[in-house]
């Protein structure tokens, strides 16, 4: 995600493209991602360990090549709104829903469509069982690792995308660890949705709610600090673990290297 943001940013300015720069991040996160993958998934390392070295690796390649970004001083072009028509004065739903950018589009079209093709399509079938039974996978005739390669690098493509998103939407430049672990508040809402993309889209709605009410906060006063709008998503996830929203189970191989040795 803050690798997509960067490059995003730097193709924005240096090619005036809207369409380049948001391949550009979905490329960036995308190549980022197979590093991942090829440590956890082919060399079968710790993926908790795997991914704070690929987390650090993005920090910090963006902190070297912030300089050379910040010699352009100048606001990138940002992702169009789509103007709805009509429909955007709507009261209360119309500003919310219809007078956003095609970013929020991509967001609200994606989340049902990813639902569907993993929930409806033999491929995502495919997809899910390397998570709960790669063994089972791997009988049926199908590559357990070549899957796991294409989640990987799926779940990179989409960060890089929302990368681009974050820099892009309204903001138009790049700082220093700009998505500040949004990432890891994205595996929280993964939680409390229950590991299903509809849930998961409505908890990141939620979660995007409270950071959105801790920055209103700031700005007109409140006589709570801050700080506990940012605990928000984190309460919820505590919520979710404790079985207060339900019971929520993570795939059976969450997280577990596969071994074709030992299939």
């Amino acid at each position: 995600m803050l690798v997509g943001a960067f490059t995003g940013v730097a193709i924005a300015l240096i090619t005036k493209n809207f369409a380049l720069a948001v391949i550009g991040a979905i490329v960036a996160g995308g190549l980022l991602s197979l590093i991942f993958a090829y440590l956890a998934v082919s060399r079968r390392g710790d993926q908790m360990v795997t991914g704070f070295g690929v987390n650090l690796l993005a920090t910090g390649l963006t902190l070297v090549l912030l300089p050379y970004l910040n010699a352009i001083r100048t606001r990138t072009v940002l992702f169009p709104v789509i103007d709805a028509g009509f429909l955007k004065d709507i009261p209360l739903l119309g500003p919310m829903i219809f007078d956003q950018s095609i970013g929020v589009w991509m967001a609200l079209i994606l989340t049902p469509m990813s639902m569907w093709v993993l929930y409806k399509t033999t491929w995502g079938l495919s997809l899910r069982a390397v998570g709960e039974n790669s063994k089972a996978v791997a009988t049926a005739g199908l590559s357990v690792i070549k899957l796991r390669y294409i989640g990987v690098l799926l779940g990179g493509l989409f960060a890089g995308l929302g990368g681009a998103f974050l820099a892009l939407n309204n903001i138009g430049f790049f700082v220093a660890n700009m998505t500040q672990s949004r990432g890891f508040i994205v595996l929280a809402a993964l939680v409390v949705g229950k590991w299903n993309p509809l849930y998961f889209g409505i908890a990141c709605i939620l979660f995007g709610a409270a950071d959105a009410l801790q920055l209103r906060a700031q700005a007109f006063g409140s006589v709570l600090p801050y700080q506990v709008y940012l605990m928000l998503p984190y309460l919820l996830t505590i919520a979710a673990l404790a079985g207060l929203v339900g019971r929520t189970q993570a795939p059976k191989e969450y997280a577990k290297p596969y071994d074709p040795t030992q299939a």
